[in-house]
């Protein structure tokens, strides 16, 4: 691990925040309420109540939610901010578990469990925000783990091509 003495090895911030904590500016169906809502029935996140914040607009300015060991930070888009999705990456037990409940609250698939390198799996998906979430699980027991070599390669692979189309498709939610 490479470590630089501007930050901390070890974040000294209370509360299980890390060195770096992912912010996400929700604009659309329902606002960052709605994207509270499913990240809890999604990743069985968790809201700290006290960091809940209204702005004077009635819109949330801030707010926390715990998955797993990490924090992220949410806030209502103002209407003159530009459209920002998140890009986000969470390790889990169950890829497709995580899908179904996704997908289920009206998230869209992108890339399917599939083997991944270092013996894990990935899927993703594009929540009804247009946020994009990476998902990280166990190895797919059997399956053999990809291979590629860009040298060799004469088109991009399956797992490449899914992020690629994904995110050129990607617009701002309605709502």
């Amino acid at each position: 691990m490479t470590t630089s003495p501007l930050i901390r090895p070890i974040s000294d911030l209370a509360n299980g925040y890390g060195s770096l904590n992912a912010f996400a500016a929700v604009k659309g169906p329902g606002g960052a309420r709605a994207f509270i809502e499913f990240l809890r029935e999604v990743f069985d996140g968790s809201e700290t109540s006290q960091a809940h914040a209204v702005d004077t607009d009635d819109l949330l300015i801030h707010a926390e939610v715990r998955i797993g060991d990490s924090c992220l930070m949410v806030v209502d888009s103002k209407p003159d901010w530009a459209f920002t999705p998140a890009l986000l990456q969470v390790n889990v037990t169950d890829c497709d578990e995580v899908l179904r409940r996704a997908s289920a609250r009206g998230a869209r698939i992108i890339t399917e469990t599939t083997p991944f390198y270092g013996n894990t799996s990935l899927a993703r998906f594009v929540d009804p925000w247009s946020n994009v979430w990476w998902l990280f699980g166990p190895a797919i027991e059997g399956a053999p783990e990809p291979s590629w070599d860009p040298e060799e390669a004469t088109e991009e692979s399956e797992i490449h091509a899914t992020i690629c189309a994904a995110m050129r498709e990607l617009t701002p939610p309605a709502g």
